[in-house]
């Protein structure tokens, strides 16, 4: 979405992205139906508070929040700095802290775009094999996990893992209307589909809650569960853009290699 478009076009799209009517904003912003659909129109100005309500209710990102403002007429309140920015020097201390803390299971921060900012000494060896020119900085961790010429090799389950990670992507094209991301997705479509995997070795099953990781190396297969975490209320557009990504091992045996690799 564009900067120059007007506010009632941008407010229009993001309520049909969040399949919403207008009547249902309307009552939860606390306006009336009536002056929504004058400022979808362009027939009314919304107020600068009016605007933060409805990007609000409609969940809408805080870097795209600025864009509305801004269309709107009105200055952006989010600040945007570099993840290097002194102002940040606390978060950041704070993220490397949460990657190091968790060794030695492997963690990564990474931006908006799946870039990777930050990661502990455990995700080294997980990278190890994969083509040069996959792993320049910026390194896109999607990119290098899906990529044959990445880590997809050493995935036994690539098949599965594949499938979750599109489909978080395409969530998160949703919800944000990124246009990097959705040329993300559509070149990670595009690779080569995985060959059907050979038989593996059986492992708890989660209930459909989480997806493992199942990697190869010269230990054995390592399995994996991950979570995620962002930051709560962060009122930079940087911060809000930030998740550390922590990688669990979901058996005894993942667990002990890994102390094992951490004491090598």
């Amino acid at each position: 979405m564009s900067a120059v478009e007007p506010v009632g076009n941008l407010l229009r799209e993001w309520r049909k992205r969040r399949r919403l009517s207008q009547l249902d904003l309307a009552l939860d912003a606390d306006i009336s139906p009536r002056h929504l659909s004058f400022v979808e129109t362009g027939r009314a100005q919304p107020s600068r508070d009016v605007v933060l309500s409805l990007a609000d209710r409609l969940d809408v990102p805080l870097r795209e929040r600025n864009i509305l403002l801004t269309a709107a007429g009105y200055a952006p309140v989010y600040a945007e700095r570099k993840i290097e920015d002194p102002a940040l020097s606390s978060a950041r201390a704070a993220v490397d802290l949460v990657l190091k803390g968790h060794e030695p299971y492997p963690a990564i921060a990474v931006n908006r775009h799946w870039e990777l900012v930050a990661a502990n000494n455990a995700i080294a060896p997980l990278m190890a094999g994969a083509d040069p020119t996959l792993l320049e900085p910026p390194i896109n961790v999607l990119r290098l996990s899906l990529h044959p010429q990445g880590i997809a090799p050493r995935i036994a389950n690539l098949a599965e893992w594949r499938t979750h990670i599109l489909s978080r992507l395409r969530q998160q094209v949703e919800l944000t209307a990124d246009p990097v991301l959705l040329a993300l997705l559509e070149e990670l479509t595009a690779l080569p589909a995985p060959a059907s995997p050979g038989p593996l070795p059986p492992m708890q099953d989660y209930g459909g809650v989480a997806i493992p990781l199942r990697f190869v190396t010269d230990a054995g297969i390592l399995s994996f569960i991950g979570t995620t975490t962002i930051f709560g209320t962060p009122i930079d557009v940087t911060l809000s853009e930030l998740a550390v990504e922590s990688f669990f091992p979901a058996d005894a045996e993942t667990a002990a290699a890994l102390r094992a690799m951490a004491g090598q």
